[in-house]
């Protein structure tokens, strides 16, 4: 599906689009996990991409890339507007749809990092291994896995492994970091990650 042309400014490095939640309830430790991920990608000059909103981990994320120097892009569909407080200090794109701002985001970016979020964030990761285990791309997705937050979601896949509905290979279409520091390294090296085809058929 083409989506309606939007104007980004351009950059010449890599991007690493960002997947939390927007929840001002979030446990401290995931806001804190966010605001330090934000600072590190800045400090590795890598560009953050990310949903575009000003509060919650979203928020914590992109304030501190920023404050820190580095380069931000936030897309977020305009019905989302008020909910999730756009915060503007950062270029940031408004599109029509979810399916627009997922599809953007997956276009600017290099390589994704999961951290702790809700139904949202579980949908936009979802979408994007499932894209994975149909070898429509082969970008890193990296869970950052934050007091276990991500625990639950592994044993589902591993369960769907176990009762022949996924092939075994799909268990490594993604790295998991329990700290901001390993998830870090794994960008560093991300270009390094070898492809796995996971659709035999």
């Amino acid at each position: 599906m083409s989506l309606p042309e939007v104007s980004i400014a351009p950059f010449e490095g890599k991007s690493v689009c960002l997947f939390c939640g927007a929840a001002e309830s979030a446990h401290h430790d995931y806001v804190q996990s966010a605001h330090d991920f934000g600072e590190a990608a800045a400090g590795i000059g890598w560009r953050l991409v990310y949903g575009g909103g000003g509060v919650g981990l979203m928020g914590a994320a992109a304030r501190s890339a920023h404050a820190a120097g580095g380069r931000v892009l936030g897309i977020m569909p305009g019905f989302l507007r008020s909910r999730e407080r756009l915060f503007d200090e950062v270029e940031t794109i408004v599109v029509t749809s979810m399916h627009e701002r997922k599809q953007l985001m997956y276009d600017q970016s290099d390589a994704f990092v999961v951290a702790p979020g809700g139904v949202g964030t579980l949908e936009e990761v979802v979408e994007l291994l499932s894209w994975k285990r149909l070898d429509l791309h082969a970008k890193p997705v990296i869970f950052l896995n934050i007091n276990g937050f991500w625990d639950t979601f592994f044993a589902l896949m591993r369960h769907s492994v176990e009762e022949g509905m996924t092939p075994p290979s799909f268990l490594n279409a993604w790295t998991v970091a329990d700290t901001v520091e390993e998830a870090i390294a794994q960008l560093r090296v991300s270009d390094d990650t070898p492809h796995v085809k996971h659709d035999q058929r």
